[in-house]
């Protein structure tokens, strides 16, 4: 390897070392600050409503979700359709398959993680915070499943939508921030979707 090659890499090397490393103070404040809101909000609205079991896995969702939406808010997997259209869908996948196997949780809890995954795929509102969706609603204490369908809707609906707002008023505070990210959605989409039908 000549040694003009090897100083170039080790010059790029050291400049992505540098990139990764450095410390955003503005942004990781205005990641803190929307997380923060987002589900001081969620949790001031449903504590109490749920058992403590059931509210600490429905708040680590959401939180999974924040992950996201306030801390990488350029991936394809934070954008609004993703993340509405992600625990939307996960949370029907999930109540339908509590209904159809209510007593067998060993293939019930799998089966519904997996199908909101297929789900999530065809539809293309992939959120990873999701499946913990569709597992919720079959793992989930009496009071969850007693909900049946109404879950989409409150819990589910109502804190992603929460989410969503905040994020599109402190996420887009600063010019540095812009939330939703089309730019990155038209390359996920080229990239991916368009080159898997080609």
């Amino acid at each position: 390897m000549p040694v003009q090659k090897i100083k170039r890499t080790y010059r790029k090397t050291k400049y992505v070392l540098y990139k990764e490393t450095l410390v955003d103070f503005r942004e990781h404040f205005w990641a803190f600050l929307g997380s923060f809101v987002g589900m001081g909000i969620i949790a001031y609205l449903q504590y109490g409503a749920f058992p403590e079991q059931d509210y600490i896995f429905l708040i680590g969702s959401f939180g999974a979700s924040c992950v996201l939406v306030y801390g990488v808010i350029q991936s394809p997997l934070a954008q609004p359709r993703n993340l509405i259209g992600g625990h939307l869908v996960s949370a029907i996948v999930g109540v339908t398959i509590q209904k159809l196997i209510p007593d067998v949780l060993w293939i019930a809890a799998p089966l519904a993680v997996s199908l909101s995954i297929v789900v999530m795929q065809i539809t293309k509102t992939l959120h990873p915070p999701g499946g913990a969706t569709a597992l919720i609603a079959v793992t989930g204490g009496a009071q969850i499943k007693s909900l049946g369908y109404g879950y989409v809707f409150s819990p589910v609906l109502s804190g992603a939508l929460i989410l969503l707002v905040v994020a599109l008023i402190f996420n887009n505070m600063t010019r540095k921030r812009q939330y939703p990210n089309h730019k990155k959605m038209t390359h996920f989409r080229k990239k991916f979707i368009f080159k898997d039908k080609a």
